[in-house]
């Protein structure tokens, strides 16, 4: 087989996607959105992160891993940190929301009903457990800054809520 630029692009695309997100470790950071670019310069992988939000402390850890991954298939590489375009929940993929689902994380909402679940005015999140939507809020911020606390009053099951962000 012959190697082009086309299988380099998917052989570090599927590198990649084994990248997992230190807190979320069933997405990748591909899945998560994460990734802005990815580019060769002089036989140099560049990729672009962005993070989740700003201050996010798992990007030293994604960057670092991203790196090692892309060593262990022969590539050396460069991460490049990026604020602008701002990182939105937009940007997860559906195998993510999927992902976030089966691993017992409610996957964000839409921006207004987002806002009406954590005010508390709307049942809107669905348990991932046994898929109710008779939940309430337990706390405004669940595992990590970026997560609600949510528990489900059928199943009475805790789970966190990935809050929508725009």
């Amino acid at each position: 087989m012959t190697i082009t630029k086309l299988n380099i692009d998917q052989q570090i695309f599927d590198i990649l996607e084994t990248v997992s997100d230190p807190e979320i470790p069933v997405l990748s950071i591909m899945e998560m959105g994460v990734v802005r670019s990815i580019k060769m310069v002089n036989d140099i992988v560049e990729v672009t992160i962005t993070p989740t939000y700003s201050g996010c402390p798992a990007m030293d850890v994604i960057g670092d891993d991203i790196k090692k991954a892309l060593k262990n298939a022969g590539f050396e590489s460069k991460i490049n940190l990026v604020l602008s375009p701002a990182w939105t929940t937009d940007w997860i993929t559906p195998k993510g929301r999927k992902a976030l689902e089966k691993y017992g994380i409610a996957a964000p909402l839409e921006a207004d009903a987002d806002k009406e679940a954590l005010l508390g005015n709307k049942k809107l999140v669905k348990c991932p457990q046994c898929g109710s939507f008779n939940t309430k809020m337990v706390s405004q911020f669940g595992s990590t800054a970026c997560k609600a606390f949510f528990q489900c009053e059928d199943c009475l099951e805790p789970f966190d809520y990935f809050k929508c962000l725009k």
